[in-house]
């Protein structure tokens, strides 16, 4: 799943093999080697690679069909979408955290 998903993403935002070597400052080789399963991701890389990509690290892995958590400044994280909550259970949790702020907002005046 991590070779599909990374090929995928890659492709998405129409960048090269070299391009993602030199974002993570490794050879175009070394990168081809993890999306080709040759070669195991470790953490730090994992991580530079869910930055560059713009997408969560439990997606990378598959762990979540979600390539975001929903997130705001609250910091509360919901991970999961279609395979953990359903459309409506996401649509209200939004809803919860739009209005949390806009109470925010209104107690900071």
């Amino acid at each position: 799943m991590f070779t599909e998903r990374l090929t995928k993403l890659r492709l998405s935002k129409s960048l090269t093999h070299q391009d993602m070597a030199d974002k993570l400052g490794m050879t175009r080789q070394g990168y081809g080697y993890y999306e080709s399963g040759k070669r195991t991701v470790d953490s730090e890389t994992l991580a530079a690679l869910a930055d560059i990509l713009e997408v969560d690290t439990d997606y990378l892995l598959g762990r979540t069909s979600q390539p975001k958590s929903l997130q705001d400044e609250t910091g509360i994280a919901f991970y999961g979408g279609p395979d953990q909550y359903s459309q409506d259970e996401i649509e209200v949790m939004e809803a919860a955290l739009k209005a949390y702020r806009e109470q925010k907002k209104k107690l900071l005046r």
